[in-house]
Formats: C-alpha cells, sequence, structure tokens
C-alpha cells in the first residue's frame, strides 16, 4: 500500500469513527476548525502516520504483485455484519505477541468481543454478565471530567453489562457526551474518540480519549433591535462581554435575560430570536449576533375574564391589581396580580396574560389589557389541628370554611373546639380584600367554657375588624389590625387567696384590640433567620356600673440566627402590662399569666405568679419571659434543646425577679404544612405543687 493510498483511507476512516454533537451555540461557521467537523477534503490526518500505520490490517499475499485490496473491501472486512453465532475470542493460554501489546487501541467499530447470545436450544438461559474497566483521558484543565462521570453511560453501569454490544452502545454514547461537554464550555475544535480494549486474558477496558483543542471566546456582538426606551435597554439587559468565553449556560441564561427585563420595562411582546454565532478558528473568537423582535412599548389598560366556572369577576380582580390604568406595563405586576389570585384558594388553575388592543395609551404606547384565564376550584374545606400540654390538656380545633359563600371572597366560618378543659364554638363571616388589595373585615360571635386551675369561665362575644396579616404566599413586613370586642363572661373568682375563699361574678367588657407587626423573617412556620416584633395594645374596661377603663399592653420580640445549615440558634423574649385598674377588678380570664408550651416551657399551663393558700395560680398584671433554641434539622427530621425563664408579677411594670426557668429537648418532624413539635421540659429548683416535667405537642415551631 502507497501512502497516498494510506492517507486516503486514513481520511475515509476519519469520516466513520468519529462522531460529532451539533454546536450548541452555532447557527453557521466561518472556515470550522478541521478537527471539529470531518471533512474529506482535509489536509491534516486525524491520527499521526506511525500509528494509523500500525493499525492497518496485516496484508499477506503469496504473490508480491497483487493488487492492493479495494478500501471498501478493507472497510466491510473490519465491519462485517452481525452474526447470531458469538465471536470468537483468540485462546487465552495463547500468549500476546510483543507487537500487538505496542498497538493503539482500536476504534469500536473494529473490536472484537463476546456477542453474549442465547443458544437456540436455550433462549431463556442466564447469560453471563460482561465486565468492563472504565479509563478517561484528556480532559485536564478543562475541569469537565467530574461532570462526565457523573453523566457517563459507561460508569453509570458500575462496570457490568447484559452484553459486549451494550458496551460498545454506552462507549459510543460517551463518546458524543464527551463532545457536547466540550462544546458546551466553548472547545468547538475538540474531539473525543472512544475505544475498547481485550487484552488477551478477555478483559475489556473501553477508553475515552479527548483532546480539547482550544478554547473560542466571544468576538463582536451585535444586536439588532428596534428603537426602545430606554435606547440601550436591550443591549443593558444581555449580560454577555468581549473576551468572554462561549459558555452555553452564560449564553443562554444572557437570552433569558433579555426575555426577562424587557417586559418588566414596558414591553410584554418581547421575541428573542435565534443566535449566530460566526466562528474563526484564525483568531479562536466567535462574532456573536442576536436579533430581537421587541414588539410595541405598552400601558396596562383594563382587566377581562373567561372561564366555564368563575369565582369572580374581572370587577373584583381590579380592586387586587396593584397598577393603575395608563401606567407602564410591568410584568412584575402581572405576576403580583397572578400570585394574589391563587392566594384567594378560589382557582383550581388561573392564567393571567397580556393582550394587545391596537389603541394608543400614553407617552407613545399602546394599551394592553390583561386577560384572565379562571377556573373556580372547590369552595369548601375542612381543617382541624390537635395538640396537648401539661396542665392545659388535650385540645382539638377544627373549622369547615366555604371560601366563597358571599362571593366575592366573602367566606362563612363555622369552628368548634373540643378538649380536656376547653370547649367552644363560633361562627365567622370573613371578606378578603374588602374593598382595598390585602385587607379584611372579620365579624363574629363566640360561645366559650374554660376550666383551669386558674379560673373556670363561660364567655359569650361578639367581634368586628379589620386587618392586614401575612399569608403563606404574601408573608408581609407590616402587619395590622384593629376592631372592637364585647365580651359577656361568668367567671369563678378567687376572693381572699389566703382563704381560697371564691365565689362567681359576671363580668361586661368592652375592648378596643390594636396590634402592628413588622416581621423579617424567612418563613411564618419554621423561621431560619431575621427577626419579627409585635406590639398589641387593648383598651378595655366593664360596661357595668361605673365605666373603669384599663389597658392590656404586650411585646414580642424574636431573633433567628442561621450558625449553619442545619443548626439555627432562636430567641425571644416578651414584655406584658396591665395598667390603670387592680388586679382584683380584673376578670380572672383577662388578666396575664404564663407557663405552657408557648411560654415558659418546664412548668403546666397559667402555673407561674401569684397563688392562692390551695397553689392554683390567679394572675397578675405584668409578666417578663426569656427563651433560647439550638435548632438542629437533619433531613425530615430535627431536634431542639432550649432553656425558658419568665415570671409573672402582681405590679403592672415586670420586676425582672424571682425569675423561674425551665430546660428541656424536643424533637422535630418537618412537613409541607409545617414542623410537627414535641418538647418536653423540668423546671429547674422545682416547687411544691409543680410538675417534675411538662409535654407539649402541636404543630409550628415554639415560636
Amino acid at each position: 500500500m502507497t501512502k497516498q493510498q494510506a492517507h486516503h483511507v486514513r481520511r475515509m476512516l476519519g469520516l466513520i469513527l468519529l462522531t460529532t454533537s451539533p454546536l450548541p451555540l452555532m447557527a453557521q461557521t466561518a472556515t470550522p476548525p478541521a478537527s471539529s467537523t470531518p471533512d474529506s477534503s482535509a489536509e491534516e490526518p486525524i491520527l499521526p502516520d506511525d500509528q494509523f500505520e500500525a493499525r492497518l490490517p496485516k496484508v499477506e499475499s503469496s504473490d508480491p504483485a497483487a493488487p492492493l485490496p479495494s478500501i471498501d473491501s478493507w472497510i466491510d472486512q473490519q465491519m462485517p455484519a452481525q452474526s447470531t453465532a458469538p465471536a470468537q475470542l483468540p485462546p487465552a493460554a495463547e500468549p500476546a505477541q510483543e507487537l500487538e501489546l505496542a498497538q493503539p487501541l482500536p476504534p469500536l467499530e473494529s473490536i472484537t468481543v463476546p456477542a453474549n447470545e442465547a443458544s437456540q436450544d436455550d433462549p431463556n438461559a442466564q447469560l453471563p454478565e460482561v465486565r468492563y474497566a472504565t479509563r478517561v483521558e484528556g480532559f485536564g484543565e478543562t475541569g469537565l471530567e467530574d461532570e462526565f462521570r457523573d453523566e457517563s453511560a459507561l460508569f453509570d453501569g458500575d462496570g457490568k453489562a447484559d452484553t459486549a454490544a451494550m458496551v460498545q452502545q454506552r462507549a459510543e454514547a460517551d463518546q458524543e457526551l464527551a463532545v457536547r461537554l466540550l462544546y458546551s464550555q466553548g472547545y468547538y475544535d475538540g474531539t473525543a474518540l472512544a475505544s475498547l480494549d481485550q487484552s488477551g486474558d478477555g478483559a475489556l477496558t473501553a477508553v475515552v480519549s479527548v483532546t480539547p483543542g482550544k478554547r473560542y471566546k466571544i468576538g463582536d456582538i451585535v444586536v439588532t433591535a428596534g428603537p426602545t426606551v430606554p435606547p440601550d435597554l436591550v443591549r443593558a439587559s444581555l449580560p454577555l462581554k468581549t473576551g468572554d468565553y462561549i459558555i452555553a449556560a452564560d449564553v443562554e441564561g444572557a437570552e433569558a435575560n433579555v426575555a426577562l427585563k424587557l417586559p418588566e420595562n414596558g414591553y410584554p411582546f418581547v421575541k428573542v430570536g435565534q443566535r449566530d454565532i460566526l466562528l474563526d478558528p484564525a483568531t479562536v473568537t466567535g462574532d456573536y449576533t442576536l436579533p430581537v423582535d421587541t414588539g410595541p412599548r405598552a400601558s396596562f389598560r383594563a382587566i377581562t375574564t373567561s372561564g366555564e366556572d368563575q369565582a369572580f369577576g374581572a370587577d373584583h380582580m381590579e380592586v387586587i391589581k396593584r397598577y393603575k390604568p395608563g401606567e407602564l406595563y410591568d410584568s412584575r405586576k402581572v405576576d403580583d396580580l397572578r400570585k394574589a389570585l391563587v392566594a384567594t384558594g378560589l382557582f383550581s388553575s388561573v392564567a393571567v396574560d397580556p393582550v394587545r388592543t391596537g389603541e394608543a395609551g400614553p407617552d407613545g404606547t399602546e394599551y394592553v389589557d390583561l386577560h384572565v384565564e379562571q377556573d373556580a376550584g372547590p369552595p369548601r374545606t375542612l381543617a382541624g389541628e390537635a395538640g396537648y400540654g401539661t396542665g392545659q390538656g388535650f385540645r382539638a380545633e377544627g373549622t369547615w370554611t366555604h371560601r366563597n359563600l358571599f362571593p366575592p371572597e366573602g367566606a362563612l366560618i363555622l369552628g368548634a373546639v373540643a378538649g380536656t378543659q376547653e370547649q367552644g364554638a363560633s361562627a365567622t363571616f370573613r371578606r378578603s380584600n374588602a374593598g382595598k388589595r390585602d385587607k379584611t373585615f372579620q365579624t363574629g360571635i363566640t360561645l366559650n367554657h374554660q376550666n383551669y386551675n386558674a379560673y373556670e369561665a363561660f364567655t359569650a362575644g361578639i367581634n368586628i375588624g379589620w386587618a392586614r396579616q401575612s399569608t403563606p404566599i404574601f408573608q408581609k413586613r407590616w402587619t395590622y389590625s384593629y376592631g372592637a370586642e364585647i365580651l359577656l363572661t361568668n367567671e369563678q373568682v378567687v376572693i381572699d387567696p389566703t382563704t381560697a375563699a371564691k365565689t362567681r361574678r359576671t363580668y361586661f367588657i368592652g375592648g378596643l384590640p390594636l396590634q402592628i407587626g413588622y416581621d423579617l423573617s424567612n418563613d411564618l412556620l419554621n423561621p431560619t433567620k431575621g427577626f419579627r416584633a409585635n406590639l398589641r395594645a387593648e383598651p378595655e374596661g366593664s360596661l357595668q356600673g361605673n365605666f373603669s377603663p384599663y389597658i392590656r399592653a404586650t411585646f414580642d420580640l424574636s431573633g433567628y440566627y442561621p450558625v449553619s445549615d442545619s443548626l439555627v440558634i432562636a430567641a425571644r423574649t416578651r414584655l406584658g402590662t396591665i395598667s390603670g385598674v387592680d388586679r382584683d377588678e380584673i376578670a380572672p380570664s383577662r388578666r396575664i399569666y404564663a407557663g405552657g408550651g408557648g411560654s415558659v416551657r418546664g412548668f403546666g399551663y397559667q402555673e407561674l405568679g401569684p397563688k392562692d393558700v390551695n397553689n392554683d395560680p390567679i394572675g397578675g398584671r405584668s409578666v417578663n419571659e426569656f427563651a433560647v433554641e439550638g435548632r438542629y434539622r437533619f433531613g425530615n427530621y430535627g431536634v431542639v434543646a432550649f432553656v425558658d425563664a419568665g415570671q409573672v408579677y402582681e405590679s403592672s411594670i415586670p420586676k425582672f425577679s424571682d425569675m423561674r426557668y425551665g430546660v428541656g429537648i424536643g424533637g422535630r418532624f418537618y412537613t409541607n404544612f409545617g414542623p410537627f413539635r414535641a418538647d418536653i421540659a423540668m423546671p429547674i429548683n422545682r416547687q411544691p405543687g409543680e410538675s417534675k416535667f411538662a409535654v407539649y405537642i402541636g404543630i409550628g415551631q415554639a415560636f
């Protein structure tokens, strides 16, 4: 065979053996590198001469003058048609020739491996497992080898396969994978070759050899788009720079940013076209061109809606939206409207899309309407919660809610409480987004019986109020509530703590509760960072005989610090006061108490503070509480260690003295609706009559 013939064969084999993936970023190329796409006209050999000739089969002929076999016939010999008979390996005992050991690895198409097929006599026979090793070469400083190993079919097979053909298929897939990974990082001259090496004892090794080549950088950047306001809006939204490497993820992310930023700045119908990267092997750069159809600059106009089963109409959606007609279009306000509709809980599906009107808007814009396609969901829900606390006993609460009985968003809520020491019923009417986004109106009646060591009370009440509160979808920074309530309560009262003499009294009370909160935590039920502050004040007084006003006020502050991804330190404090009246003039159920799962753990419910001669709590007029927790989470489980402290005083100002402490541990099981909590604690320096330990079970963190 002449050297010219050998070179021709080499180029033909290059077409057969090399596989290349489509360039992930290229639309066209200018004089592409020879190694990136095999070409019959390429002048450079794919393999060095000495390696290639070493791979050529020995041509044996008794006649030296006989002509060489044709290329096609030679390739046919090297790639025979598949046969049902298993391929034969050379005898294991036959020693390998030194010349064969020196040969380079053969390509996939020329390797001879066992077919590993079942015989026709027993097609269901168990096939012996084919084992192989895998070796990767050449990724070097590209940093892609770990990613290749993670996605590799060969490595995923753990060195085992049902048949040798399966090993070959995995090797071919990995060859393509290697090229794709190289292209994704700008190595457009990169090539890969997968080979199978079979030793004399039949052991099989799959080798993936990679040649990265040069890494291309971004050359000129050209964006073709119509005029915008401001003029550089499109280019400023494309975070690509000349000289950056052509990395597929960065380019795609930059183009996605254009599709994101333009709708936020008045262009709802933007279309990002197909990029064009023109590679120049001489400079190892690629000139980047991106066409962008911005569409018209737009302003908001009206809302329309459709759907077979509608929760409410477009007029209520106009109340919920956060923009004004004529305002410049902003996709973030469209997303806000969609989230607010989802937060109502009244839809099984809802979509909000801009619609062109063709009508002129202000400042040269075009009006767009927002069309809401809606499908109402089931309006009724049943909910419940249950818990246990030492001194409080078992307590279960359930509610039945029709969220849209009085459209729009007019809900009827019926509730019931059943427990060892508390029973009650309630009915509430609530209208969400009442005349204004996030404003809730609520009124209701309650009937309740409580029987604790501190007091026994039969209470009936009516309330009315307005509020702005957080929801699981919209956790608000500022919250507030205000309203009025009237209570009629008959209670057992200790009239002489020294003798524990008791009597029953009826109290007729009116109050004006006010609350304001500030929340910078990252989660409502399971915060791991940030803080919360809440101030509640309620001027109230007796409506019987002479009006005797007083004020009840409480301040709560809690903070959360993430030490690591698994450990959070949480702390809280509470200060409370009742001013303007003596303790004995206050209904027992309206006094201040401490102790229990949401207060000072280690003590029973309402157990701290002044007590009568029978060691039963009688309440006070001020309180101070402190707590610190270490919350460690592993997966869906967690453990908590905590120290709580607090005390209740008869004075209207907390004295910060005679503090009582409780220590304990707890377990957490984290669910998609919040953590399930179980805590056990014991008091330090336990006093007569106090529990040795206390148990608390519920939903959500203690604070």
